[in-house]
């Protein structure tokens, strides 16, 4: 039996949030990640003092991400010790040396990428997501194509997704999980608690 096919609902990750209602939203409609935007740049970004309180709100059953893109190791693990988050995603050009160094107990590493890559596991990472080419931008990846060849592992889709279409993208891919930000916006880098909920919902029914 394929991971995949263990889990009765897709893993669903929540990311880009920024306020205590948003994180509320998401945990109490069952998400299985949030994830708060460490990186600079982003209209999503907060510091890590801000991502340590939200994290607090979040019960031990869901997982906390700091999502890092472009930045250096140390400055990577500084802010994700700062912030207090259990799971690290590295959203960039990252090497195995980074994998490697942020390896820690308890830690769930996260490897994020827009390119074909054929399994989970590879750079050692726990998680694999593969985004559309643009993160963050709601343009999707074209994961209906017939050229899509699904990771093998616990793989999540990203990029494009919404609460009118992650039921038909798990169910076209075989997703392990989904991972969501601008679709559950109202407008960019401010979530909708509604969308959130009606996202989880959509994603695990």
């Amino acid at each position: 039996m394929s991971e995949s096919s263990e889990r009765k609902a897709p893993f669903v990750k929540i990311c880009g949030l920024k306020t205590p209602e948003d994180v509320d939203a998401a945990v109490e409609a069952g998400a299985d990640a949030v994830g708060f935007v460490l990186a600079p740049g982003s209209p999503r970004t907060i510091a890590a003092p801000l991502a340590w309180e939200l994290a607090a709100r979040v019960p031990s059953g869901v997982l906390t991400v700091g999502v890092f893109r472009g930045q250096p190791l140390e400055e990577v693990r500084r802010l994700a010790e700062e912030s207090g988050v259990r799971g690290v995603q590295l959203h960039g050009d990252e090497g195995i040396e980074y994998y490697e160094g942020l390896r820690a107990p308890g830690r769930t590493l996260l490897r994020a990428t827009a390119e074909h890559v054929a399994r989970c596991g590879e750079y050692g990472e726990d998680l694999l997501l593969i985004d559309a080419p643009d993160p963050g931008s709601g343009k999707p990846w074209n994961w209906g194509s017939a050229d899509f060849a699904a990771p093998e592992g616990r793989w999540l889709l990203a990029g494009g997704l919404g609460p009118a279409n992650v039921r038909e993208a798990v169910r076209a891919t075989g997703a392990w999980g989904v991972d969501v930000s601008s679709g559950v916006e109202r407008e960019r880098g401010v979530k909708s608690p509604e969308l959130i909920r009606g996202f989880i919902n959509a994603a695990k029914s």
